[in-house]
């Protein structure tokens, strides 16, 4: 069986986690790691919340606008401050920097120059 070009870049990765069952093709927990690890941050529960929130937002519409994903992590971090929190557990942006962990493009809009990175 011919292999997928994932399969030959990272052999023994292709196993899905169903923590993760809306995650892209070919990405895995260690991927989001070496992002953390790349970019300081320490994952705890709450930032690979984040990325099951980006990564099923992300199945259901390809085009992720910007205020859905916005809307998404509000409502589900809501008890803990939502946005607010969100900044303190991801300072490169919740949207930003979480689509990098989830593998994920972030959207169009997501960091504004002469605002800065939006929720």
């Amino acid at each position: 069986m011919p292999l997928t070009m994932h399969e030959i870049l990272h052999p023994g990765s292709t196993e899905t986690d169903e923590r993760f069952n809306n995650a892209p093709a070919g990405w895995t927990m260690h991927d989001a790691e070496k992002v953390a690890e790349r970019e300081g941050l320490e994952l705890g529960e709450d930032h690979w919340r984040v990325i099951r929130v980006l990564q099923a937002v992300h199945a259901e519409d390809q085009s992720m606008p910007l205020r859905l994903l916005r809307d998404a992590l509000e409502a589900h971090f809501q008890e803990k401050g939502g946005c607010r929190y969100l900044f303190r557990i991801l300072p490169g942006g919740p949207i930003v920097q979480g689509c990098r962990l989830a593998g994920l493009k972030p959207p169009q809009g997501a960091t504004d120059g002469s605002f800065g990175t939006v929720c």
